[in-house]
């Protein structure tokens, strides 16, 4: 049972503090954790002299749970998870400390509907959004002009007293469809000698659905077994999945999130990077070379190169022979290529000119890559088929797949 909600900003400000039972936690646990935060920055769970603490972090702000009782840790985890992604759904995007101030009325109200005295209780963004409308320009000059700043419904949703409280009881459509994406992020990492030190994949499988009724679906995989660390909606049924490596569900209404899985100890990636910095006499030459290594069968698009340059270094001259090169006022330098051209390799060159006094550099900076390839998942993994046990009419199914890159780093 949770006992209290707390979120921070990047600087230590409690945005917004919500109270789930009638045992109020002070806000000085906020202080003792934000005094420790440099340590504790990558525990999720932490013990503090008067409570157990669950923190996530997402865009800059810090989700914080308190507690005194015992309960899974995992639960608590899990349930800020899903207030961070569903006021990411209801805000629009990225989340920052105006976009919370600006609408702390639309956040208190979902986490008045989304936990009960401690406890989860309705937290499928579907049904969220028939309880809460989602703050626009409107609503919010009504507010203004009526003075009721309250976006609650005064009927309930029709699917909160059902058995699969995530759909609605009976919705209609005359057209009838049922979308698959598979949506795949790439994390590498490849060390100074172009070695592969890791690769996976984590992935997520998304669907869209608009289905009259009270349909019943099976998606199964061509592959199944290259699948790690799976995750499911609550709609999954979970003992199909471990007999016959099958998803059984009842889908909630419009757009959500089937399952996440990752993918291990991949063998290569789509792209290479070559990088060489030599340094002499306070100025450094830097070559950067990027081109195919192992073509995925669909173009590459989107590709970029970014790094930090060193706090030592002065100014910077570089430039490509493809492409863009940006170096903003933090001395973040990006590179965009966009596809990779069939007539040369793309290669950014250049000088660094070091800070007076020193003759070589010592510290080199890690290259971020980005891509993104559309129509494939890099893992390998296959939809089979999607079938209903009640086909309506004039149905509609579509399958796509989307591999980007996430964490890919090369080190120097």
């Amino acid at each position: 049972m949770l006992q209290c909600i707390f979120l921070i900003s990047d600087s230590g400000e409690v945005m917004l503090e919500k109270q789930l039972t009638g045992h109020r936690v002070d806000r000085s646990i906020c202080d003792w954790f934000w005094d420790q935060a440099d340590s504790f920055k990558s525990l999720p769970v932490i013990a503090s002299p008067t409570h157990y603490l669950f923190q996530i972090v997402r865009d800059g702000i810090t989700f914080l749970a308190c507690t005194q009782v015992e309960m899974p840790p995992l639960m608590a985890i899990e349930f800020l998870c899903r207030v961070a992604d569903v006021l990411s759904d209801y805000l629009g995007g990225m989340l920052n400390e105006d976009l919370v101030k600006d609408n702390f009325i639309i956040v208190y109200e979902l986490l008045d509907e989304m936990i009960d005295n401690g406890f989860p209780l309705t937290t499928e963004p579907n049904i969220l959004r028939e309880m809460i409308a989602p703050p626009n320009l409107v609503s919010k000059m009504l507010s203004v002009v009526t003075g009721n700043a309250s976006n609650v419904s005064d009927t309930l949703p029709t699917g909160t007293g059902s058995c699969v409280p995530w759909r609605p009881t009976d919705p209609k459509y005359s057209s009838n469809e049922v979308y698959v994406d598979l949506v795949e992020e790439m994390d590498a990492i490849v060390n100074r000698d172009g070695e592969l030190v890791k690769c996976e994949i984590y992935g997520e499988v998304q669907m869209s659905s608009q289905l009259t009724g009270f349909p019943d679906l099976t998606l199964s995989f061509a592959n199944p077994s290259v699948l790690e660390d799976m995750r499911f909606h609550p709609c999954v049924r979970f003992r199909p999945w471990e007999s016959h490596q099958v998803l059984s569900f009842v889908p909630p209404d419009g757009q959500f999130k089937l399952m996440s899985y990752r993918v291990k100890k991949l063998k290569n990636t789509p792209l290479y990077v070559k990088p060489q910095i030599t340094s002499d006499s306070g100025t450094c030459r830097v070559s950067v070379l990027v081109g195919i290594r192992s073509d995925p069968g669909k173009t590459i698009e989107s590709i970029t190169l970014s790094f930090q340059l060193p706090h030592c270094v002065s100014s910077a001259d570089l430039s490509s022979n493809h492409g863009t090169v940006t170096i903003l006022s933090n001395k973040t330098c990006t590179w965009t290529i966009g596809r990779i051209p069939s007539d040369k390799t793309p290669c950014l060159s250049g000088t660094l000119a070091l800070e007076t006094g020193l003759e070589r550099l010592h510290v080199h900076p890690t290259f971020k890559v980005g891509f993104k390839i559309m129509g494939i998942a890099l893992s390998g993994l296959r939809i089979q088929k999607l079938d209903l046990k009640t086909i309506p009419p004039r149905l509609y199914k579509g399958f796509r797949a989307q591999t980007r890159a996430g964490d890919f780093d090369v080190r120097l």
